[in-house]
């Protein structure tokens, strides 16, 4: 759906939000000390106010987040199970439906996860990578389905290594940013781990799927 059409879909509805502040109201010294009624305030008082989740978007998806049982655990192994479900000769597959253009692989999208966690770890150890991270697209010379996968568990096993540095004394310390010139924290790389592995791991699961392959953790 496009902004605009968003913004029609939104303005169709019953309860649709209020018009934007007047650019033309009174500056902020004028009302200083004054009592300013909310905007909003009306709406969420009487209970008639929507928010996105009143809503309801033809097609709309629903996710629910799962989040951890074990607070402060350890990673005892690393499930690659979603890499090696898909047979080899399919390791070369990209959707090519609809708007689709040049997008990686699944070869590619496996190596790039495990290319930006050798990024990431080594900016926290303070290193460079110990791989070739050709852009991101990791070493040509890693081409196998078993070397694809060997590749990605050795660098969660390189990013199990960085994380385990972080501590009270290093961990908010200004380092620098392998994906900017500004500067970041070790603890702020840690979060890369989860939120970009997961978010490639959404488009694997698509990948799979595409293929009529059933992801190993929908699995009953």
């Amino acid at each position: 759906m496009m902004f605009e059409e968003f913004v029609e879909f939104i303005g169709s509805q019953e309860g649709a939000p209020p018009k934007p502040l007047d650019p033309n109201a009174p500056p902020p010294s004028a009302i200083i000390g004054a009592d300013v009624p909310r905007i909003d305030g009306p709406l969420k008082t009487t209970g008639t106010a929507r928010y996105a989740s009143d809503y309801n978007f033809p097609g709309l998806v629903y996710a629910v987040p799962v989040r951890s049982t074990i607070a402060s655990g350890r990673i005892l192994r690393i499930d690659s199970s979603a890499a090696e479900a898909m047979p080899e000769d399919k390791y070369d597959f990209a959707p090519t439906n609809g708007e689709f253009k040049g997008v990686r692989t699944f070869a590619q999208q496996i190596k790039h996860v495990a290319v930006v966690n050798y990024i990431v770890g080594a900016a926290i150890l303070g290193e460079k990578p110990p791989v070739d991270t050709n852009g991101e697209k990791g070493p040509d010379s890693v081409k196998t389905k078993a070397d694809i996968v060997k590749f990605l568990k050795d660098s969660f096993a390189y990013a199990h290594k960085a994380v385990a540095s972080v501590n009270d004394a290093n961990g908010l310390e200004p380092i620098a940013n392998p994906f900017s010139k500004d500067k970041t924290t070790r603890v702020s790389l840690a979060t890369v781990f989860a939120w970009h592995g997961f978010d490639h791991y959404g488009q694997i699961v698509e990948y799979l799927r595409m293929n009529g392959i059933v992801p190993p953790a929908s699995r009953g």
